[in-house]
């Protein structure tokens, strides 16, 4: 009966090395891919570039109010339409405003519609294109109501629902979480089907792991990749589409400081005024550039079948 014992306490303490060693393994090899897509990353010229515009465009419009120190709704009549100076560095606008606290303030308003729509798409896009691959009806009912929507160009769509939901930021959100949804869920739905067919998938299968199981801890982590690379590309599209929209009247709402409105104030003054116009839209040409260059970046970091 001791004997037993021992052995059977011998065979536990050899399970518990084993399971400590293969623990020690996997986190050492974890480490080592996470540092070869570091390196990989810093290699990628355009990537890193990227990465600093969007860093630099996020610290502007985080600390705005410390950067730019006058009141972007401030008027002053008297140094309406003033060109770039020491006292205004991007110049004022029809109203004396100054141009350079309305445009970082701007970045505010753009990044944070652009972070907010890329990231609840992307959860919701998954989530639809994870359910749609498990069940073929639902697949059908998913797929055909995100056709529809993709059907109409977006930003008739958008300004259709904004002219339903009415102008204010917290609609331009929801409005482009509604364009964008469906061209994220069919992405996720195609590689959650190729996913599903993998042999790993099999084998949880023949072991008797639940469908719900399998779906979240096995499928969903392997098409976090293409699905992280999108919302990059829907943060720059929705970025583009809030300024169309402000610039159209249907966005946010004046006289709130927005790429979109800046624009459209300075499309009248062009010929007096063109810092209106080019200083906005260079910012939110450089914001978009870089976000499509983190987003090549990235892809190219986590997908293992590019160069």
């Amino acid at each position: 009966m001791a004997a037993n014992t021992k052995a059977l306490t011998l065979d536990i303490g050899l399970t518990r090395d084993k399971d400590e060693s293969l623990k020690s393994i996997r986190s050492r090899l974890l480490k080592e891919q996470r540092e070869i897509q570091m390196r990989k990353f810093l290699k990628n010229k355009m990537a890193v570039a990227g990465f600093i515009i969007i860093a630099v465009m996020l610290t502007l419009s985080i600390f705005a109010p410390v950067i730019a120190k006058c009141d972007p709704l401030a008027l002053d009549m008297k140094s309406r339409l003033k060109g770039p100076s020491a006292a205004h560095w991007f110049g004022t606008d029809s109203m004396g405003r100054d141009l350079f606290a309305r445009v970082l303030y701007g970045a505010r308003i753009s990044m944070f519609v652009g972070f907010s729509v890329g990231l609840t798409s992307g959860i919701a896009g998954m989530v639809i294109g994870l359910y749609a691959c498990t069940n073929r009806y639902l697949d059908n009912i998913l797929m055909r109501v995100c056709d529809g929507l993709k059907a109409i160009p977006s930003t008739l769509l958008a300004i259709t629902l904004m002219t339903v939901l009415g102008a204010d930021t917290k609609n331009v959100i929801i409005a482009l979480i509604i364009v964008s949804t469906p061209g994220m869920a069919r992405l996720a739905r195609g590689s959650a089907l190729v996913a599903r067919e993998q042999t790993y998938v099999e084998a949880m299968r023949c072991l008797g792991a639940s469908k719900t199981r399998i779906l979240w801890s096995h499928i969903a982590p392997n098409i976090l990749s293409p699905v992280i690379v999108q919302m990059t590309f829907v943060f720059a599209s929705s970025i583009i589409t809030e300024a169309a929209l402000s610039f159209l009247g249907a966005g946010v709402p004046a006289p709130a400081p927005s790429w979109g409105n800046i624009l459209n104030e300075g499309k009248n003054v062009i010929y007096n005024a063109w810092w209106m116009i080019v200083f906005p839209g260079a910012f939110t040409a450089l914001s978009v550039l870089g976000l499509n260059l983190l987003g090549d970046g990235i892809r190219d970091v986590l997908d293992p079948l590019s160069k």
